[in-house]
């Protein structure tokens, strides 16, 4: 009999112990299971902060890139290349550089350049813009319906007009668009006084008549100087 008890106390003690290790493997298995989700998910939110700043640093620079090709300046002649052209001179230009008497600075009077161009054939009517290219064509002078070819020093009006001011001690160039056109056109694009960002569709929206008939651009005469604010 006491053999029997003693067989039944072994036998509960074993299984206690067998209880007891199952616990502590199941408590083992849970905390390293849960480390291990830790670990991952720790490495997930690392990869998909490391992948967004990838992200946003590529689309900034593909913006900051479209931004400079967007306004970035042609060189003056690369507008107009397309068109036929014609010569205009300019007694406020000599030897590449504009006279004072054109600029809006202390020196100047703020008088539009004198411009001088043979009748163009085929052309009814002119149109003239005046850009700063150094400064992403900066739009200093924007006349339509002209007839005439021969304008006066400060033949444009202030509305029209506004001479060259770049910062003191800077050089900018300047330059002179003088559009032949076959018909009248409703309006030019552009105010005077503004940043141009896409000059070459202000021009080119000339090629269009007021009556919608394309091919209206006969001609253009460009002028190109620098002005120098001392």
């Amino acid at each position: 009999m006491k053999h029997r008890k003693r067989i039944a106390s072994v036998i509960c003690s074993l299984l206690v112990l067998s209880l007891a290790g199952c616990g502590t493997s199941e408590a083992n298995v849970t905390e390293e299971e849960t480390t291990s989700l830790t670990t991952t998910e720790a490495t997930t939110v690392e990869m998909t902060e490391e992948e967004t700043e990838e992200e946003t640093e590529a689309a900034t620079e593909d913006n900051e890139e479209k931004s400079d090709s967007a306004i970035l300046p042609y060189d003056g002649d690369d507008l107009v290349s397309k068109y036929e052209s014609f010569e205009v001179t300019s007694s406020s230009l000599q030897d590449g550089v504009w006279n004072d008497v054109i600029s809006k600075t202390d020196e100047g009077s703020n008088a539009s350049p004198e411009l001088t161009w043979e009748p163009v054939e085929g052309a009814t009517v002119y149109a003239i813009y005046m850009v700063d290219i150094s400064m992403h064509y900066f739009l200093h002078w924007n006349s339509n319906g002209i007839t005439e070819t021969s304008l006066a020093e400060g033949w444009a009006p202030d509305s029209d007009y506004v001479g060259p001011y770049p910062p003191e001690g800077g050089t900018h160039t300047y330059d002179v668009y003088v559009i032949a056109l076959k018909n009248p056109i409703d309006r030019l694009k552009g105010g005077v006084n503004t940043q141009t960002l896409n000059m070459q569709d202000f021009i080119d929206s000339t090629d269009t008549d007021v009556d919608g008939n394309t091919g209206n651009i006969v001609a253009i005469g460009h002028l190109s100087g620098e002005f120098t604010n001392k």
